[in-house]
């Protein structure tokens, strides 16, 4: 365990111990994405919902900017036991339940809207019943629609040959390293709290990112320019400790699971409504947006599937594959 986990996990302990007295049982949210992002912004409506109908016997905080450590070594965090909810994409879940790392994959759905029909089926339902008893992770919902994933230069990227030679951070996941690479870039992946300094300093080039979060961290500062290469539809979902959560009563584990499931809903429609008004914000910043052919992109990732092992989970989503495209 390294000095920041030991750090988070006595945060937490002494968090708990504190809150004790106030309430019966505890709950910390966590998200790399700063006060200002969306996603944060419906934590906090959650938190409120949750304590309110709960009448003071449940106690939320929210910890955004990775207070609580990177998000894989706060999962490690919830597998032994901890009261946290972290929110991270499924690709970071594949390590613990392969076939969910699909969810993180290159153009599997058009448009962000396709993933409902995902999250809704059966198949998918399946995978979140065996990350559970494989891992002991309970994957509250997948409805944090975060953006979707363009690449962030110094330089302009018009084709995946324009991205031979070029450090792009990715997320430290298995499915992000290899679409970054497939597409043509050289992947480095880090925490996000390290990309603007990494950027700034020259140890890498570019970053892939959604548009909210990437300006959540002032990326335009230390970028010119942004490809629409649209590779990655961004969803998030928060996982917690599935021992700590079927330990709840069940009327407020009911509570804490619609209120979370709600709060998913909120931060997906106050993120779309948002994308023009960054965008914008950015190009005033002197950042420059380019439209590519996304298909030679689409071509380049097409042998992602079968590193990741995630042709069969593929072959069982595609009946759910239809909407948004």
């Amino acid at each position: 365990m390294n000095t920041l986990t030991k750090y988070a996990v006595a945060t937490i302990a002494t968090l708990v111990a504190s809150q004790a007295l106030a309430a019966d049982y505890t709950l910390a949210l966590s998200t790399s994405q700063p006060l200002t992002d969306p996603l944060v912004i419906a934590m906090q409506g959650a938190k409120e919902q949750i304590e309110a109908r709960s009448e003071g016997r449940f106690k939320v905080d929210i910890y955004p900017s990775s207070q609580l450590g990177e998000d894989n070594d706060v999962l490690e965090q919830i597998r032994g036991g901890a009261p946290i909810a972290v929110l991270v994409d499924a690709g970071r879940l594949g390590p613990y339940q392969q076939e969910l790392g699909i969810l993180s994959a290159p153009y599997l759905v058009d448009d962000y809207t396709g993933y409902a029909n995902i999250t809704t089926s059966p198949v998918y339902g399946e995978w979140v019943e065996e990350l559970a008893d494989n891992s002991g992770l309970r994957l509250l919902n997948y409805n944090w629609f975060q953006g979707t994933r363009q690449m962030f230069t110094k330089k302009l990227i018009e084709t995946p040959a324009d991205l031979s030679g070029v450090r792009i951070r990715t997320i430290d996941a298995p499915g992000w390293v290899a679409t970054v690479q497939a597409m043509g870039a050289t992947p480095a992946p880090m925490p996000w709290s390290e990309v603007y300094s990494a950027l700034q300093l020259g140890a890498i080039d570019g970053a892939e990112a959604q548009l909210t979060g990437a300006f959540g961290i002032k990326l335009h500062e230390v970028t010119t320019n942004v490809a629409f290469t649209n590779h990655i539809q961004l969803f998030t979902g928060l996982v917690t400790s599935d021992k700590w959560y079927q330990s709840l009563p069940e009327d407020l584990r009911t509570i804490v699971y619609e209120e979370l499931l709600a709060a998913g809903d909120a931060a997906t429609e106050a993120t779309v409504a948002k994308l023009a008004e960054v965008q914008s914000l950015m190009e005033d910043a002197g950042v420059a947006f380019n439209e590519v052919d996304v298909e030679p992109f689409r071509a380049s990732v097409g042998s992602v599937y079968e590193v990741l092992g995630l042709t069969e989970a593929r072959a069982a989503l595609e009946p759910y594959l239809d909407q948004g495209k």
